[in-house]
């Protein structure tokens, strides 16, 4: 589920629909959360499926640690991709804002960390990265990992609307890595280990 303080609005003719903060965002701030609507296929179920559906799960799925396409129901589906991305995906199956977003400005993520199943070339943003492979998660996670340490310790101290869609142990557990009792799990827990075979597959 996205942040309730967004809303899905036409950004260009290149870029098409993306997710925009209707509030200021604050850094820390829990921004999704995979929840029981969002669906999980599995690669056969898409293979099994006719063309239009693989499409459009090609388009609006990610890919989790199992290799299984998970489809958001709502919103959260038309987060665009930033090399300079405000949001980044946790271990435990949620993104936190990683820098405050202000009202009007996009939710993005770096489609690095989704497990693609092939190279794309994104919108130049002026960044070293131009191109999004399927193994970025190999090359960027201690990047992304610092990213997330220095914000994680503000969950427990920002409003969470979504923190009604997480359980006790997992709330629990966020404490305690915020007030460093123990170790956050590292972003690379969410590579599929098929992503780069296959990446080599097409190559």
């Amino acid at each position: 589920m996205i942040h309730p303080d967004t809303e899905l609005r036409f950004i260009s003719n290149e870029i098409g629909y993306g997710v925009v903060a209707t509030k200021l965002i604050p850094a820390g701030t829990i921004t999704w959360v995979l929840d029981q609507l969002d669906r999980e296929f599995t690669p056969f179920e898409l293979q099994q499926m006719s063309p239009i559906y693989q499409n459009i799960l090609d388009t609006y799925t990610f890919r989790n640690n199992k290799g299984n396409y998970v489809l958001c129901w709502d919103n959260g589906r038309y987060v665009n991709h930033s090399f300079n991305s405000n949001c980044l995906t946790t271990a435990y199956d949620f993104e936190i804002a990683i820098r405050d977003i202000q009202p009007g400005e996009q939710l993005t993520d770096d489609y690095g960390y989704l497990n693609i199943p092939l190279p794309f070339r994104a919108a130049d943003e002026g960044t070293r990265r131009k191109i999004v492979y399927p193994d970025d998660l190999l090359k960027y996670y201690k990047v992304w990992d610092n990213k997330i340490k220095k914000v994680f310790g503000n969950i427990t101290k920002q409003q969470q609307p979504l923190k009604v869609l997480l359980d006790d142990e997992l709330w629990n557990r966020i404490g305690r890595i915020a007030n460093g009792k123990e170790e956050m799990e590292s972003i690379l827990n969410n590579f599929y280990q098929g992503t780069t075979l296959e990446s080599m597959a097409h190559n």
